[in-house]
C-alpha cells in the first residue's frame, strides 16, 4: 500500500528546454527531505506542453536518478482511450512504478462510461493504476460507487488521488475499499482532515517547496499525533496562501526561483506573474523563512 507525502513535481525549464541540472537538484532535494514518492508529468508538471520525446527523457532521467529509492508515479491520462493506453505501456518501459489516470476531461461521460474507460485501460495494460478525480478541472465527478465497482473488478486499481473536496464521497470510499487501497488528498489544505478520516497521504503541490514539512504533517496524522499535526497545519496555512495568487505551475516556479532552485520559466499558455504578485510570493516565503530577503 502506498502512503505518505508524494510531491506533484514541477518540470523545470530553461531556454525552452527541460533544465536537467535543476531537475537533478530537485530530485536530490526530495530524496534528502523524506518525500515518500514522486508524481511526474501531471498538470503541475506542465505535461500538456511536453513533447513525447521530452516526456520520455524526463521520466527516464528521474527513474534512473531515484533508482527505486521511492515510488515514481507518472500521469498518463488523456481524453483519448487509445492515447492513454499507449502512454501507460510506454511509461512502464521508462521505469515508472505506477500510473495515474485523470478522468477524461471536456467529455461529459456518465458513470458507466467512466467505468468502461478505466476497465479497458487496466485490461489492456499491466501497470498498477491510481485514479485521479478532479471534477473542478475535468468537468466530471467520478462517484464513489463507480470507484468501488472498479476496485472490486481488478486489484491493479490500487489507489485514488481525490481533489474533489467532497468529504461525504471520500469517506464512503475509505469505508468500503479494502485496507490495501490507497487514498490520497489531491489538495494540500485538506491533507490533515482527509488523513484523519482514513486517507493514506497527500499528493502535494507545496511539497515542491517544503517537502520535509509536508512529510512531517502527513506522518503526524498517520501516527495519530494530532496536536503536532495541527501545529504543522497551522504553520503551513501561511504558505498555502500562494494558491490564491495563480495556477500551481506558475506560483510554485516563481517561489522556487526566489529560493534559487530553478528558473521561473513556464510554457504557453501559462505566463509569468507580474511584479505585484511576485512581491506577494516573496513576502509569504520570507514570513515562512524560505528566503532571507
Amino acid at each position: 500500500m502506498l502512503s505518505g507525502s508524494f510531491v506533484d513535481l514541477i518540470t523545470p525549464f530553461k531556454n525552452n528546454e527541460i533544465d536537467y541540472n535543476a531537475l537533478e537538484n530537485l530530485l536530490d532535494f526530495h530524496l534528502e527531505n523524506q518525500t515518500d514518492g514522486i508524481l511526474l508529468c501531471s498538470n503541475t508538471g506542465e505535461s500538456s506542453s511536453l513533447a513525447g520525446d521530452e516526456k520520455e527523457r524526463s521520466v527516464r532521467f528521474c527513474t534512473r536518478k531515484i533508482h527505486n529509492k521511492i515510488p515514481v508515479i507518472v500521469e498518463c491520462g488523456t481524453n483519448n482511450l487509445h492515447h492513454t493506453i499507449s502512454a501507460v505501456i510506454k511509461v512502464k518501459n521508462w521505469g515508472a512504478d505506477y500510473v495515474q489516470i485523470v478522468t477524461p476531461y471536456f467529455i461529459q461521460s456518465d458513470q458507466n462510461g467512466l467505468y468502461e474507460y478505466y476497465l479497458k485501460i487496466i485490461e489492456k495494460t499491466n501497470m498498477p493504476l491510481i485514479i485521479f478525480n478532479y471534477p473542478q478541472r475535468t468537468g466530471v465527478n467520478m462517484e464513489a460507487e463507480t470507484i468501488l465497482k472498479l476496485v472490486k473488478s481488478n486489484d491493479r486499481i490500487i489507489g485514488l488521488n481525490d481533489a474533489s473536496g467532497n468529504f461525504e464521497q471520500i469517506s464512503n470510499i475509505i469505508k468500503k475499499t479494502p485496507p490495501e487501497f490507497s487514498l490520497f488528498s489531491g489538495n494540500d489544505l485538506l491533507c490533515l482532515p482527509l488523513i484523519s478520516c482514513g486517507a493514506n497521504g497527500v499528493i502535494s503541490q507545496f511539497a515542491n517547496l517544503v517537502p520535509l514539512q509536508i512529510h512531517s504533517l502527513t506522518e503526524f496524522v498517520l501516527n495519530g499525533e494530532m496536536k503536532k499535526a495541527l501545529l504543522d497545519h497551522q504553520k503551513l496555512l501561511t504558505l498555502f496562501e500562494l494558491s490564491k495568487i495563480g495556477s500551481y505551475p506558475v506560483v510554485i516556479k516563481e517561489a522556487l526561483n526566489l529560493m534559487n532552485m530553478c528558473e521561473k520559466e513556464v510554457r504557453s499558455p501559462l505566463s509569468n506573474l507580474n511584479e505585484s504578485d511576485r512581491k506577494k510570493i516573496k513576502e509569504i516565503l520570507f514570513e515562512f523563512v524560505l528566503i532571507k530577503d
